[in-house]
């Protein structure tokens, strides 16, 4: 199973769904906005990709931004990062593709098209 995580309103999502249904891949859509991810989910996809917590947070965000999270992300433990982030589902990078292969948020064809 399949599950994409987007903002509908993102041009990248957009991209990125077009890119899937191109593949014929079934996919759940799921609104990271409106069901923003746990800190457990967080945290299990951040072992299971073995990425950087940094590649999981929306660097590009009006929020990262007004809450200063710049300087204050580098101080903060994984867990910590991953319990901010649950907070608001603005706050991680999307899209977020999830399947049974591994995780990867941000939208990376080449990446992806290994995830599938």
């Amino acid at each position: 199973m399949i599950t994409f995580l987007c903002y509908d309103k993102c041009s990248t999502c957009q991209k990125a769904q077009k890119w899937l249904e191109e593949r014929g891949a079934a996919y759940t859509a799921r609104p990271i906005k409106e069901q923003n991810p746990t800190a457990a989910e967080l945290e299990s996809w951040l072992a299971e990709s073995g990425l950087p917590v940094k590649r999981f947070v929306n660097t590009s965000g009006l929020l990262y931004k007004s809450m200063g999270l710049k300087d204050k992300l580098p101080a903060m433990t994984d867990s910590e990062v991953c319990a901010l982030l649950a907070t608001d589902g603005m706050l991680v990078k999307r899209p977020v593709l999830i399947t049974d292969k591994g995780v990867c948020p941000g939208f990376k064809p080449e990446e992806w098209e290994k995830l599938l």
